[in-house]
């Protein structure tokens, strides 16, 4: 039996998780996408993991680099989730007129996030579409403050008190 894609996309509506957008530059080019397949994998030794379509210019470009940056999304910044998810050309900077920081690695993170991840690619996965990316954290830093951007059934959500 074969799955219909579309059956498993339908299920995993169900899940809510967390936004992200994953950041690399490499040979003067910058570049990110929006990313919810991101996950916490060990504290020690500090692992994280993110999912990249294969067919992607950020996948191209981690590749390349060796290195990614993650910034969890605010619930203000869901500008910026759609921004990264498509609504800027894939050949386009999207990083164009945003205030940008870099920790460790030269991956640009955006200001006003919850967190930001340094990572260097420890391994790579295929996994069909996808490459699956663990990443040893170099450096983070987060806030004390804020609400997380959440997304559910192809909508953002938010958290109440």
């Amino acid at each position: 039996m074969t799955l219909n894609p579309e059956t498993l996309r339908t299920a995993m509506r169900n899940w809510a998780s967390g936004v992200t957008v994953v950041t690399v530059a490499h040979d003067g080019v910058r570049h990110g996408m929006t990313v919810s397949s991101f996950t916490s994998l060990s504290v020690e030794p500090p692992l994280v993991s993110v999912s990249l379509y294969s067919a992607s210019r950020t996948h191209d470009l981690v590749s390349a680099a060796g290195h990614f940056g993650v910034t969890i999304l605010a619930a203000e910044q869901r500008e910026l989730s759609d921004r990264f998810a498509g609504r800027i050309p894939d050949t386009d900077d999207r990083l164009a007129g945003l205030d940008v920081e870099t920790l460790v690695s030269g991956a640009p993170f955006i200001v006003g996030g919850l967190a930001w991840l340094d990572c260097r690619v420890a391994q790579t996965i295929p996994t069909g579409t996808n490459t699956l990316f663990i990443g040893e954290v170099l450096d983070v830093r987060s806030r004390e403050d804020g609400q997380p951007l959440l997304y559910f059934n192809r909508g953002y959500r938010y958290l109440t008190s």
